[in-house]
């Protein structure tokens, strides 16, 4: 089956983040992932999503999309506001970190990330 690009806007709420975590176990098991591959790759845009969170954004936009791995990249959109530092933050980096190593973080002239892309 040849996966297309799949995209999802959202405000960055917590009560959404079950429902992300499901629609990627979804497309991780179209691409042919295992239940462990799955779990990471969930994981991972789950921190995104927090990531994002503790750096303002009120909304994102997860992409999915073919490539020699399943591609997914998180966008913080809209405006933005007060960021939140902090332990968790530093959680949220280090499971990037250690699931993928190959996570690119775009950010902001203030420093703020702005965007997460990786690849599985």
């Amino acid at each position: 089956m040849r996966m297309e690009k799949i995209s999802l806007s959202l405000p960055l709420s917590n009560e959404y983040l079950t429902s992300v975590r499901l629609l990627t176990g979804g497309i991780c098991a179209l691409a042919g992932f295992d239940v462990d591959a799955a779990e990471d790759f969930k994981v991972c845009v789950t921190e995104s999503l927090l990531i994002l969170k503790r750096s303002g954004f009120r909304s994102a936009v997860i992409e999915f999309g073919p490539g020699e791995a399943l591609v997914c990249s998180v966008s913080g959109t809209g405006e933005r506001g007060e960021a939140e530092d902090g332990p968790d933050a530093e959680i949220s980096y280090a499971l990037l970190n250690a699931l993928l190593g190959n996570a690119e973080f775009v950010r902001d002239e203030d420093g703020a990330v702005r965007r997460i892309s990786f690849a599985a």
